[in-house]
């Protein structure tokens, strides 16, 4: 996501208003080149550059979903400070990717705790020691397996594991009495996805994780999403939740029936589009096509 200044709407100002009061909203309605903007409950959303942040804010604590890079992270850090005196007691994150996971050295020394799925540990180790990046990261203390929860003032986060997806390590938190979802990488809102097979991507189960997710959420739970086409909708709804099963669904299908005609890897990957998406945007389509034909050939 490039750097670009963001304008709030009505609705969000009197949110923001409402819950860090005058002073704090001020700064939440300066010129900035990010999104720092209160969702529900004291959960708000935060994106410079690379994937969305999710945080919570409140009488015990702060608790960050992903960090970005290093330096949109300590903007994160800023702005929370900002808005408490408390102390960082969680971050989390979705999964590996340096772009959700770089930032965390930002937080060296300033939070308590790093949670995330044993997976997203081994691959963020793996991609360190691959880049001779080391000394760059901080890394998860705390890993689970299907499922992990903890309560941080009045509000409780748990986080899900449905199998691989974008990864073999992608977890969905669920600020439970905000009813807010971060989806990390599950989720690229209209945006062709990037399908990690080196870390253990299954376009087969993505499709399950998104169906998972309907059965464990509700309608009115509000999602923030790890890209989008449009930047301004990295936050919805259910019904997006559903497009992204569908695409990966007619993805695969895809793939699947043109390797069952007789095509050859180079005339599906000449494809433009995915039959029955019309709404799927931005380059990278190959990366789709071709991760699925490598799961649907070996």
């Amino acid at each position: 996501m490039k750097r670009r200044n963001f304008i709030f709407n009505t609705a969000l100002a009197a949110s923001a208003f409402s819950i860090f009061g005058k002073s704090s909203f001020a700064s939440v309605l300066a010129d900035q080149n990010y999104q720092f903007k209160p969702l529900r409950r004291n959960v708000g959303m935060f994106a410079e550059q690379g994937g969305t942040i999710a945080w919570l804010v409140n009488k015990e604590g702060i608790v960050v979903v992903d960090a970005e890079f290093p330096e949109p992270a300590k903007h994160l850090i800023a702005e929370l400070q900002k808005q408490s005196d408390k102390p960082f007691q969680w971050l989390i994150n979705t999964h590996h990717h340096g772009d959700h996971t770089s930032g965390n050295i930002s937080f060296k020394g300033l939070v308590k705790n790093v949670a995330a799925h044993a997976n997203s540990l081994i691959n963020q180790k793996n991609s360190a020691i691959a880049q001779k990046k080391e000394d760059q990261q901080l890394y998860p203390d705390t890993t689970f397996t299907d499922t992990w929860k903890i309560k941080v003032g009045d509000e409780s986060i748990k986080a899900y594991y449905f199998g691989p997806g974008h990864t073999n390590g992608d977890s969905m938190i669920h600020f439970e009495h905000a009813n807010v979802v971060h989806m990390g990488d599950l989720v690229f809102n209209r945006r062709y996805p990037f399908i990690d097979k080196s870390a253990g991507a299954s376009v087969k189960n993505w499709p399950v994780t998104l169906e998972m997710a309907q059965k464990k959420f509700d309608k009115d739970t509000l999602f923030v999403f790890g890209h989008a086409f449009d930047p301004m909708k990295v936050t919805g709804d259910m019904e997006d939740i559903k497009a992204m099963q569908n695409y990966m669904e007619k993805l695969a299908d895809f793939v699947q029936s043109s390797i069952k005609a007789g095509k050859s890897k180079d005339e599906i990957l000449k494809a433009q589009s995915i039959p029955g998406i019309t709404d799927w945007q931005g380059d990278g389509i190959n990366r789709s096509l071709e991760a699925a034909y490598q799961e649907f050939t070996t």
